[in-house]
């Protein structure tokens, strides 16, 4: 494992987030080959924020991640496309993301974040540039709540753009928020497969909860990411074969077997509220075909799924 990126000082008057880990400057090349023209469909880019001042609310300040680094790591990793979805550290202030996309030459596509107000132009304009879904965020240690039918209501602005609805949740919230969900008008994404609890059995009430979700409502896509949030053994080998987060691989699996064509996968680069360990993103696409055993499967998870949802004029 690399040593992590060394602190870096924030700009202006931020201080980065006291515990925060930074990404590694010098990720491990993977030893899974990622077929051609892979999409890493989860990741964000942090100000920088001298240029994209963080929210004024938000609940953590990171370290500064520019478009320019992760697209460094987009080609050592042997990626082609990023999906940027908008940080909460930036609000709905979209520009940082926006710029990045902007950089992009057309090989990046983004997910917002929007308040009511915004206007249908402003709507028009982050199409232009490339945006193809919005994001609603009810985890509650990293955003105050915001009322559903504000939600509801963004929800049915954006479905004649031919957008979707990202959500991002913890497992023990879904029974509260399943009727919400089933209203909503969009293709809905869900982060990270719900964040399930990995201690818990792959066929236990909770994540079976999350598996019918899916089942009885075909406009639900799920995100296989972020192992290194959802893993209590951690990112070591073990006899020598490398099985990093290798309690997770049951509950990715499943996903990825049960339902091939609405899966997807990223990196989550720069990973986010880490303070335990700082994954190695070489070490994350080796944890692919864990999870994903074919080639078939593979090419669904990291080509013609994303593509479908985020390049559809290009199918």
């Amino acid at each position: 494992m690399n040593t992590p990126h060394p602190s870096k000082p924030t700009s202006g008057d931020f201080t980065k987030t006291a515990g925060w880990l930074d990404w590694y400057a010098g990720p491990a090349k993977p030893t899974f080959t990622v077929p051609a023209g892979a999409v890493d469909a989860h990741c964000h880019v942090f100000g920088p924020g001298a240029q994209f001042p963080y929210a004024p609310e938000r609940k953590y300040t990171p370290c500064d991640a520019s478009h320019k680094q992760l697209f460094a790591l987009r080609d050592q990793l042997g990626f082609s496309r990023n999906v940027v979805v908008q940080a909460t550290c930036h609000g709905a202030d979209n520009a940082a993301m926006v710029d990045a996309l902007q950089h992009s030459a057309g090989m990046a596509r983004g997910i917002a974040t929007v308040k009511r107000s915004i206007s249908d132009g402003e709507l028009q304009a982050l199409h232009t540039a490339g945006v193809r879904g919005v994001r609603f965020n009810f985890v509650k240690r990293l955003v105050d709540f915001t009322p559903k039918d504000e939600l509801l209501e963004i929800a049915n602005r954006i479905k004649p753009l031919g957008w979707h609805v990202v959500i991002y949740f913890e497992a023990v919230d879904l029974p509260e928020l399943w009727d919400f969900f089933t209203t909503l008008p969009t293709t809905v994404v869900v982060d990270h497969m719900g964040r399930p609890d990995t201690s818990k059995p792959v066929d236990g009430p909770e994540f079976e909860l999350f598996v019918r979700f899916m089942r009885e409502h075909s406009n639900v896509w799920s995100k296989v990411s972020c192992p290194e949030r959802l893993s209590v053994t951690g990112p070591n080998a073990v006899g020598g074969e490398q099985q990093a987060y290798r309690d997770v691989v049951p509950f990715a699996k499943r996903i990825v077997e049960t339902f091939p064509d609405r899966v997807l996968w990223g990196t989550d680069w720069p990973h986010p509220n880490l303070k335990n360990h700082m994954p190695d993103d070489g070490l994350l696409v080796d944890f692919i075909p864990h999870i994903a055993n074919t080639a078939a499967l593979q090419h669904k998870l990291l080509v013609s799924n994303p593509m479908r949802l985020y390049w559809p004029e290009e199918n």
